[in-house]
């Protein structure tokens, strides 16, 4: 536990008046406040430092966890505890590329999650080359027989990060896809718009009934590489990957709460995923997110107790697979949940916020554009829809609000090696706390009956 984040704590519940956060002026208030914030700034800072990479299921995310509990607890949470459940594990290997032949040269690669292993003795073979998946998917079933598939794509930074919706499949199915045609293991560019030298991982998904097959990333530069050399003629490489699939272990989630005044009004969660990718320290992806909306529930509190549950939840597995948000949905299932949403998109600023509420909330939409627009985010048009750990709760008709980072940098860093502390400004995650602490200072105590949203929309 950091000096700074017990600093923090002893004036986190410093609950000045216990007034509704109603008007524009108390909200203004805790947003101006948050602008100055600290505590995600520590939050994160601790949480990378003091833990490191965070994969599912490993010891790293069973560390995390307890340091999540006593660093919430800490910062004046009540009911904090962890709720865990089992999962699947796979863990990272060796893994190595290499042309072979008169171009011989090695090739920065990282295996994609749940892929398999070429065994103890490394694969020798040529290149099969397809411009995107869609060229993959047109191959006849068998003629990769032997081969190494190359899936490359041409993704590039958008500020709505819209991109990585449609060439994310490469990663996603590509690997599934080129197994069912006969292909001895995959290559793929990485799905992101750097040109370092460092490859992104992330996880793949295997058809029912297909076996997995070797599959990994290339470094942008190296994918490109690759389509020079094969451009020349045939490429054979040497290629070694040997993660492991190690049965099942335990993961979980860790949840903490500011309790409402009014039992019958509903729970508010927000959060991020505690988990990581095991290349950097999971600084923007998602230690940022946590510390987000940890910081902004505390800032909302300040203003007095609020009339519905804020519940913070640390999600764990996300990365592969969901888990965590999942699990949380089933063992909460009882519960009424009015909003839920994630931060879970890096850490730079908020430009944009939506929102998917019930007729009769609608009025909240219009307090947020007043409490926002002077921190630069504009109202958006479309129905807002939720991240991984929250779309199990959404899917029983629970409303959400979100809160657009810029994505014009996030798939620089996105599961690399740079994942890590120094990427985040702190300026930036700054006025994401704001942002958070003025739509949580209002929703939280809102007049409005929050219902569901599934019979509108």
């Amino acid at each position: 536990m950091t000096k700074r984040l017990l600093l923090a704590a002893a004036a986190a519940f410093a609950l000045p008046f216990p007034a509704l956060a109603q008007t524009a002026a108390q909200v203004a208030s805790v947003r101006d406040a948050a602008m100055r914030d600290e505590v995600a700034w520590n939050v994160v800072e601790g949480l990378t430092t003091e833990v490191g990479q965070r994969l599912a299921a490993t010891e790293a995310e069973a560390r995390a966890r307890a340091w999540a509990v006593k660093t919430l607890t800490a910062l004046g949470f009540k009911n904090v505890h962890i709720e865990t459940y089992r999962m699947p594990v796979w863990v990272r290997g060796a893994e190595t590329a290499e042309v072979l032949g008169s171009a011989a040269q090695k090739l920065a690669i990282a295996a994609l999650g749940y892929s398999g292993s070429t065994g103890v003795q490394p694969l020798e073979a040529e290149i099969a080359y397809f411009p995107s998946l869609a060229d993959l998917q047109a191959a006849p079933t068998g003629s990769l027989k032997g081969k190494i598939a190359f899936i490359d794509h041409a993704m590039v930074p958008t500020q709505d990060g819209s991109q990585y919706g449609y060439y994310g499949a490469v990663r996603r199915a590509g690997p599934s896809i080129a197994a069912t045609k006969g292909a001895a293991a995959v290559l793929i560019r990485s799905i992101g718009t750097d040109h370092h030298r460092n490859p992104h991982t992330g996880v793949t998904t295997w058809a029912q009934g297909v076996s997995p097959i070797p599959a990994a990333a290339l470094s942008v530069p190296d994918a490109e590489q690759l389509v020079r050399l094969v451009k020349r003629g045939p490429v054979k490489l040497r290629l070694a990957i040997t993660p492991q699939f190690k049965g099942e272990a335990e993961s979980g989630n860790v949840i903490a709460d500011i309790p409402g005044s009014d039992p019958n009004a509903g729970i508010i969660v927000v959060g991020g995923h505690l988990d990581s990718w095991d290349l950097g320290t999971g600084a923007i992806d998602d230690g940022a997110g946590v510390a987000i909306t940890t910081a902004a529930a505390l800032h909302a509190a300040k203003l007095g107790q609020p009339r519905r549950t804020i519940r913070v939840v640390w999600f764990g597995a996300e990365e592969v697979g969901g888990f965590g948000g999942e699990a949380y949905a089933k063992a909460h299932a009882g519960e009424r949940h009015v909003l839920a949403m994630e931060s879970d998109f890096g850490a730079d600023r908020v430009w944009k916020f939506e929102t998917n509420l019930p007729s009769g909330a609608k009025g909240i939409a219009d307090r947020l554009e007043t409490a926002l627009y002077p921190i630069g985010i504009e109202r958006g048009r479309e129905a807002a829809h939720g991240g991984t750990d929250v779309e199990p709760i959404l899917r029983g008709g629970v409303g959400t609000i979100g809160m657009a980072q810029s994505g014009i940098r996030y798939f620089d860093l996105h599961h690399t090696p740079d994942d890590t502390l120094d990427k985040i400004d702190p300026e930036q995650l700054r006025q994401n706390v704001a942002a958070w602490a003025a739509m949580l200072a209002i929703t939280a105590n809102a007049p409005e009956d929050i219902g569901p949203v599934s019979a509108e929309h």
